[in-house]
């Protein structure tokens, strides 16, 4: 698979976000807008990430899960009958933050459920190098194991210690989800 998120072509805009009354600097003051890179690379470091979905009926639901960066988007496995998959199946959106509090990237987009067999086999060759298991591939059949992809829309990251001059939000490109 390739990585859109890792192309230049394809690559997020950046810019300042929106957060009044919270000092932020102009773009070119403090550390500046962050590279893609600079998430890139927390993104794919994180060993755990903070999931958030919404419950049918507007509750929020928040769990830790695993999650790989890869081909331009965050994917994880749950249970078929956990509240997660319920809710995304409901067609609630996402949010995903690695496990850094001091340097977080978080992710908002659509999750969409992968069940085509050739990127499932990605998706457990990339898990079982990163996490250093030994998922087969027919562990990740829809009565089992339910795999999603994230594929983002906007992205925030911020470096504390540059707080009000560091602030980054990235928009992506429309991409198909493939």
């Amino acid at each position: 698979m390739t990585d859109p998120a890792s192309d230049p072509a394809t690559e997020p805009e950046a810019s300042r976000p929106y957060m009044p009354g919270y000092g932020v600097r102009p773009s070119e003051q403090g550390t500046g807008l962050l590279p893609w890179t600079w998430a890139l690379s927390r993104l794919r470091d994180s060993h755990d990430f903070w999931l958030a979905t919404v419950w049918p009926d507007g509750r929020p639901h928040l769990t830790p899960v695993w999650g790989v960066w890869d081909d331009g988007g965050l994917w994880f496995s749950a249970s078929p009958g956990s509240r997660k998959v319920r809710n995304i199946r409901a067609g609630c959106r996402v949010s995903m933050s690695t496990e850094d509090p001091e340097n977080p990237v978080v992710l908002e987009g659509v999750a969409e459920l992968v069940t085509d067999h050739e990127r499932l086999v990605r998706f457990v060759a990339v898990v079982n190098v990163k996490y250093r298991t030994e998922y087969p591939v027919s562990y990740f059949t829809p009565d089992q194991a339910v795999v999603a992809k994230v594929n983002p829309e906007r992205a925030f990251g911020v470096v504390s210690t540059d707080f009000d001059g560091s602030p980054t939000r990235w928009t992506f490109p429309s991409v198909s989800s493939g």
